[in-house]
Parts: C-alpha cells; sequence; structure tokens
C-alpha cells in the first residue's frame, strides 16, 4: 500500500500528524500491511531559524525510516494567495514523478491510502487516476468542518470522493456533514482513532507524581497548536472564576505572545503556567498528575488528547462539537461544555470537581479505543475497496 498524506511527523516536526503514524504502524504491524509512506513537504531553501515554520520544512529529511515504515518526504511548491486553490494539482504534479520512481524500485503498491480530503485527498485521487489504481480517502476533521466553505475546493473535493470506491472517517459528525455535502451514506464507514494504552496509562503513584511536578493544588491542563482553533484563551479567561487553580498550557505556536499578554492582563501570575512544546513521552506524566484536561476547541475531527487524559485516568472538560461527544460518552469521561465560554468552563470545573469520575472508570471508558481495532476496522476498508 502506498499511504498519502502531508499530516506525518518528520524529525524536524516531531507531532506533525502523530497520530497518522501510530495508525499506519498498527495498520502494518497487525494487519501485515507493507507500507510505504509519502509525506510531500513545501518546498523552502532555507534553514535559518529566523525564518521560522518555513525554515522546519528545509530541515526535513529527504526519507527516514519511522516505526518500521519507509517515509519519503518529496518537495512540492507552495504559493503564497493561491495555494488554496491550486494546491491539489501542484501537489500531485510535483509528487507525480516521486511515486513513479517508488514504482520502477520495485514497489508496484496495490492501492493508494490518502488521508485528509483536502488538498492531500484531491492529489491522491489524481495520482489514482493517472496510474489506475485503486483510492481509499480518510476524512480527519477541518478537511470536512472548515474547507468545504469555499466553492473549488469543495467542487474538488467531491470529486475526490466520487473516486474512491469507499472512505473512512475519524468520527460519525463528518460522515453526517459529507452527507449533507452530498457524498453517499453507503460509501462511508466510520473508524474510530486509538490510543497507546501502554504509553498512556494511569500513574503508579499519582500523588508522588503530583508533589515531583510541583502541584500543589487543583491543576488544569490544556494541551495544542498555540492558534485560535484550540481555545486556550477560553481557558485562561475561566481562571479568574477559578481562584484556587492552575492551568498548564503545552504547545507552541503563533499565538504564544497573545496568550501571555491575556495570562499578565488578567493578573493571574503564576497560575497559568507555559510549558511549550513537551514531547509525546512526557506528556502521560502530565496528563496523569492533573485533575481535568480541557479541550475547548471549536472544532475537532475527534481530538486524541482526550483519550489519551482519559487512558491516565483523567476526567476532560470538552466543548461538544464535531467527535468530541464521540469520545466523552459516559460521566465517567467527563463532561462536555454547554457553550464554548469561559463561564461554561468554570462551571464546568466546578461540577467535575464536586462530584469527580472514578479515575479507574475513566480508565476503562478509554480502553475501548484501542489502535488496534482502527487497525482491524481500516484494513476491512482497505480489503473492499480493492474488491470494489
Amino acid at each position: 500500500m502506498l499511504s498519502f498524506s502531508t499530516l506525518f511527523p518528520n524529525t524536524a516536526q516531531p507531532r506533525h500528524g502523530i497520530f497518522l503514524e501510530h495508525r499506519l504502524a498498527h495498520l502494518s504491524r497487525t494487519g501485515g500491511v507493507d507500507i510505504r509512506h509519502v509525506a510531500p513537504v513545501p518546498y523552502f531553501p532555507f534553514r535559518h531559524p529566523r525564518f521560522g515554520r518555513y525554515a522546519q520544512f528545509a530541515r526535513v529529511p529527504a526519507a527516514d525510516m519511522r516505526a518500521g515504515m519507509p517515509v519519503t518526504y518529496p518537495r512540492f511548491p507552495l504559493l503564497p494567495k493561491v495555494s488554496m486553490s491550486a494546491a491539489p494539482w501542484l501537489l500531485a504534479a510535483a509528487v507525480l514523478r516521486h511515486v513513479r520512481r517508488i514504482q520502477r524500485a520495485g514497489f508496484d503498491f496495490d492501492l493508494i491510502d490518502a488521508y485528509y480530503l483536502y488538498p492531500d485527498g484531491v492529489a491522491a485521487a489524481l495520482l489514482a487516476r493517472i496510474l489506475r489504481k485503486p483510492l481509499l480517502l480518510t476524512a480527519f476533521g477541518s478537511d470536512v468542518s472548515q474547507i468545504p466553505a469555499y466553492a473549488l475546493p469543495r467542487r474538488a473535493l467531491l470529486w475526490a470522493a466520487r473516486q474512491a470506491p469507499l472512505m473512512t472517517v475519524v468520527c460519525q459528525a463528518l460522515k453526517d456533514e459529507l452527507v449533507r455535502l452530498g457524498v453517499p451514506a453507503n460509501r462511508m464507514r466510520v473508524v474510530l482513532h486509538g490510543v497507546d494504552l501502554q504509553l498512556f496509562r494511569p500513574p503508579a503513584d499519582r500523588a508522588a507524581l503530583r508533589n515531583s511536578l510541583g502541584m500543589t493544588g487543583p491543576t488544569l491542563l490544556s494541551v495544542g497548536h498555540l492558534i485560535d482553533r484550540k481555545g486556550h484563551d477560553v481557558a485562561i479567561r475561566a481562571m479568574p472564576a477559578l481562584p484556587d487553580h492552575t492551568l498548564l498550557i503545552v504547545g507552541d505556536g503563533p499565538r504564544d505572545a497573545m496568550l501571555r499578554g491575556l495570562a499578565h492582563e488578567l493578573g493571574l501570575g503564576d497560575r497559568v503556567r507555559f510549558l511549550g512544546h513537551v514531547d509525546q513521552a512526557r506528556l502521560p506524566a502530565l496528563m496523569g498528575a492533573a485533575d481535568v484536561l480541557v479541550n475547548c476547541s471549536d472544532r475537532e475531527g475527534i481530538a486524541n488528547v482526550l483519550i489519551e487524559a482519559m487512558a491516565c485516568g483523567t476526567p476532560v472538560a470538552a466543548t461538544a462539537v464535531w467527535g468530541s461527544p464521540e469520545a466523552v460518552t459516559t460521566p465517567d469521561a467527563g463532561l462536555l461544555l454547554r457553550d464554548r465560554s469561559a463561564t461554561a468552563l468554570a462551571e464546568g470545573i466546578r461540577a467535575l470537581q464536586a462530584a469527580p469520575p472514578d479515575r479507574d472508570a475513566t480508565r476503562r471508558h478509554a480502553e475501548t479505543f484501542t489502535w488496534e481495532r482502527t487497525a482491524a476496522e481500516h484494513l476491512q476498508a482497505i480489503r473492499d475497496t480493492l474488491a470494489a
């Protein structure tokens, strides 16, 4: 199988699309699928840090081995102002020769398995048509919740959907929206994401862990890229109503200065702490020690941090958007906020702490989300695509 998506980690961006790496690694190990992943990266010639995230693109290697899978990172042109509409065609044109080289080297794959519908899925549909290969598409989130608001990308996305006999989506809410856009329901399957239950698990001694991390009172955790969509500002604005609480924010991104400024403006002092990027191996300790993980996103496919926190025994307080209600289905998991506001978050936190779920029960709920199940369901979708 040739898997294809720009959402895939690399040495310069180790958490970029890490959920896809987990999904494919389990598909390879438990499903016996021989996978080569193609993860196109925008071309940029300069590595100096002053170029910010663009310099990261230049530091991505041409090829690597990740989770036992060969991965290549071909470059494609990223043109400001025109890339939104032209991206699928630029991506397909840049990658076609690279994929043909993979075939000539002896890996004549059976199908193209593409993730994220636009531009990746549209580019993959173009490649599949040129190379005469079956196509399986998977929708993740904003490729359905945001991008179809634009006319040309919506038409291209729906064209790509017609090229694939089958699609998978990571939550029912995305399927419902694609049906509304015109994709037949019988050509889509919900395949929920899983969680690494060995890595994300309750701490052996939570009190000692909290003491080692300096957690002396109720502690909230907000994890995600520092962008408006993730809603870290909502969590910060809730803190004046939670005077005995501390908020830890994990992540980096373009809104770092704004969020720090907001915390200073509200006079929160060291009750809001910015931890920056945290490697995945260190996340379980923070999640297991925290009292509540908060997720105030305005849209999500299905937020992996919710399931990861629950696997550590920590309940969540999340906005009821897209796939989040499909993760938080029981009081043992935590609760869904009545709206996306600081007031609703503060009320939710107080409600959780007045009647906290049993942390063992929270863990048991998370154990229903396994990558092995995800891999088995996706493998069946692969077989059905090849049989179509």
